[in-house]
């Protein structure tokens, strides 16, 4: 099935129940889908068709949403374009993607001329908040060709992370989503009509999230903007049952005066994802919003789920004496093999330190026009993910940290994740990264960068000395800085290649 077959589904079951809703106002599954019909329309009629690329660039906003609908239902393949990114990475994504048509936010309209220059492959443009918008829409017919099913063609071209280069374009097919659909309810059971909180980016995990949910005549609410206090209200008013967000922005809510005002019992699953969590934040928030944390680890190239950890494993680790578990990131998921594998190919036994490797239907189809990039990512028949791993005997993975985030001090390795949890758990620190520094005497060395929460205060002694109590002296931080933020992408990574760049000015290690 098709991504959009699963809107169908819920808009067959669903047709008077809100599919997208902008806080104020709702648009019933039965006018959304008139909307995605005379979308494929339009088009159909300006000359796209099958392998053709279409994007929405686009803050969320439900009109945007329709349109990632209407271009799927064409067999167009949508190019997701994520709003927050700077204009010139998006000016390369929709070059690279060979996007012909970009449907548009009115905030946008000063960057036409730009996006004109960069992308000359754009031949068609649309304004989805200007009356110009239903006009356009009028003008087309209201049923669209049902289009045969096509297992391996490919939905949507997403963009690699980027944090560490160029994004690449990532083919995501049929298959995939529905494979990826498919673990979502093997694993998060659909009880009853979802309320979906759009939080972060449509582009990315949040819209994913959103996926399985149509097929139940899930209502998507959209927020424009990540604020803290207006996200805890709109879970209560809503009466929410599903949001994504990144670690960091649930830190953002648990440091919120308002954090202890709202009923948060509507909730069913806080996904949360992208980065590892401070297991104490973790706890906190189990505390505060209930038995709902849910974690998923995944890639832009292996669609989310590879493996999951439910609330229920997440309360037995508390309550039988397992709280080192709360660092792991669940287990393989039903549809997904994943192991770890060492430098030659091989793979390793339970408890054994390698990079995570995984296969299944989850796995893109390659990176678009980069046959390199597809090789190396796939050696010995694996999909690398770049992450190094341990899996427990029970199963549980463990996320080191990634391969290039790795430091070498004195010739020891330094994971930065595993001092990151210690500093995790001092009471001032909100958020924080750990990075490698060049040092005379030991090649590098551990810095940490810390965030503090608002009027905590604390000092760099005390943090060096409950790290070097907790980890010994190899792996305490040397250093630490203070800054207001860190430097975080457009979906709440924390950007360590950024951290790390003017430290390395000059000198030869990769950053």
């Amino acid at each position: 099935m098709r991504l959009i077959d699963f809107f169908d589904r819920g808009a067959d079951r669903y047709p008077d129940r809100d599919c997208l809703h902008d806080g104020t106002r709702g648009w019933t599954y039965r006018e959304v889908r008139d909307q995605t019909h005379r979308v494929a329309n339009g088009l159909l009629a300006a000359g796209l068709g099958r392998g053709a690329k279409a994007a929405v660039y686009s803050p969320n906003h439900a009109a945007a949403y329709a349109c990632l609908l209407g271009i799927v239902r064409a067999g167009v393949t949508w190019a997701p374009v994520n709003a927050r990114n700077a204009l010139e990475e998006n000016l390369y994504i929709l070059d690279n993607t060979d996007v012909e048509f970009l449907f548009y936010h009115s905030s946008f309209e000063s960057s036409l001329p730009r996006i004109r220059e960069a992308c000359p492959k754009i031949r068609d443009v649309v304004c989805i908040d200007a009356p110009s918008f239903d006009a356009w829409l009028a003008a087309l017919a209201p049923q669209a060709p049902d289009l045969p099913d096509d297992p391996d063609a490919v939905a949507f071209l997403a963009s690699s992370g980027g944090t560490t280069g160029r994004p690449k374009g990532v083919q995501i097919t049929n298959r995939n989503i529905e494979t990826m659909n498919a673990i979502f309810w093997a694993c998060m059971p659909v009880r009853s009509p979802p309320v979906h909180l759009m939080v972060a980016p449509m582009t990315h995990a949040a819209g994913v999230c959103s996926f399985p949910l149509l097929a139940y005549g899930g209502t998507n609410i959209f927020m424009g903007t990540a604020d803290p206090g207006a996200i805890l209200a709109a879970i209560e008013k809503h009466k929410v049952t599903h949001i994504y967000m990144p670690p960091t922005l649930i830190y953002m809510l648990l440091a919120h005066p308002d954090i202890g005002r709202h009923d948060y019992s509507s909730l069913q699953h806080l996904v949360y994802a992208s980065a590892p969590m401070s297991v104490d934040k973790l706890v906190e928030a189990i505390r505060v919003f209930g038995p709902v944390l849910t974690q998923t680890y995944g890639q832009a190239e292996a669609c989310m789920i590879c493996t999951f950890f439910s609330p229920e494993e997440h309360v037995a680790a508390l309550e039988g004496n397992l709280r080192h578990r709360l660092a792991s990131c669940g287990r393989a998921t039903p549809l997904m093999r994943l192991e770890v594998m060492d430098e030659e190919g091989r793979l390793l036994p339970r408890g054994e330190r390698g990079e995570i490797v995984v296969r299944g239907g989850l796995v893109m189809a390659g990176y678009y026009r980069n046959e390199a990039a597809t090789r190396e990512a796939s050696t010995h028949g694996w999909h690398h993910t770049g992450d190094i791993g341990v899996i427990d005997e029970d199963g549980f993975v463990y996320i080191v940290d990634r391969k290039k985030d790795m430091i070498i001090s004195g010739g020891f390795n330094v994971f930065p994740s595993e001092v990151e949890q210690v500093l995790w758990g001092h009471p001032a620190v909100q958020d924080c990264a750990v990075i490698g520094v060049p040092d005379d005497k030991w090649g590098e060395a551990v810095k940490a960068v810390v965030e503090l929460k608002p009027g905590a205060k604390v000092t760099a002694d005390e943090l060096v000395a409950l790290a070097r109590d907790k980890l010994g002296g190899v792996k305490a931080p040397k250093s630490v800085d203070f800054v207001a933020a860190l430097p975080r992408s457009p979906v709440g990574k924390v950007l360590k290649k950024t951290l790390r760049e003017p430290y390395w000015a000059g000198r030869d290690r990769k950053i």
